[in-house]
């Protein structure tokens, strides 16, 4: 079996010769994101959009960096901010309405632990999942193997190293559960102030909620 398909069925490989290959594109398209001009949004929407190798149109701030591209698998209105990494050895999946802010890195490559096995450039890449409508804040860390639930916030900092359920705030190093979010939270934002009635409005009418 050669290292690209080791790799894909998630055993250890070595990042050979074939590999650097398939992350010669990534390199290349993301070094032009990086470069483009900031205020051409539709041309950095196309850039992510060709990177990814996804029907969606994904909004990434550059600069941006990955190992591959195409094993990010995005869903519909995804947002990353400045300078997020995604080391995407394995499949990261990532749902709908996902915002990342500044800084977010997530990680599926990973090295054993043992420096004899270590120093023999064995390594591998387990999947990372994320759901639909989570928010990562700034500088959090997303661990290999690790799987996130829907509606999620992950605070500001955090390193996320188990998985977190659906329906969560959950912050810190490691990542644990805070509280559950609930329908008492919908009208409120920073620190329990409540959104104005006229962004409200817009709110429900965006929602089709009952006033």
């Amino acid at each position: 079996m050669n290292q690209p398909d080791r790799r894909d069925s998630g055993m250890v490989y070595i990042a050979d010769e074939a590999c650097f290959a398939q992350m010669m594109r990534a390199r290349r398209i993301t070094g032009e994101m990086n470069r483009h001009d900031p205020t051409d949004i539709k041309g950095l929407m196309d850039l992510a959009q060709e990177l990814l190798q996804t029907d969606e149109q994904p909004i990434i701030n550059p600069p941006f960096f990955c190992d591959y591209g195409n094993h990010i698998h995005v869903g519909k209105n995804f947002f990353a901010n400045y300078n997020c990494t995604i080391l995407d050895v394995g499949t990261v999946t990532i749902g709908d309405n996902c915002q990342m802010a500044p800084n977010v890195a997530i990680y599926t490559a990973g090295h054993p632990l043992h420096p004899d096995t270590r120093r023999t450039a064995w390594e591998y890449g387990i999947p990372v999942t994320i759901g639909h409508d989570v928010w990562l804040g700034g500088s959090v860390v997303v661990c290999p193997g690790v799987t996130i639930g829907d509606n999620v916030v992950i605070g500001a900092g955090s390193v996320v190293t188990k998985d977190i359920p659906s329906n969560c705030v959950a912050a810190g190093n490691p990542c644990r559960v805070i509280r559950e979010i609930t329908d008492e939270d919908r009208r409120f934002y920073f620190r329990r102030q409540e959104i104005d009635d006229e962004a409200w409005e817009d709110v429900c009418n965006k929602n089709r909620w009952q006033r």
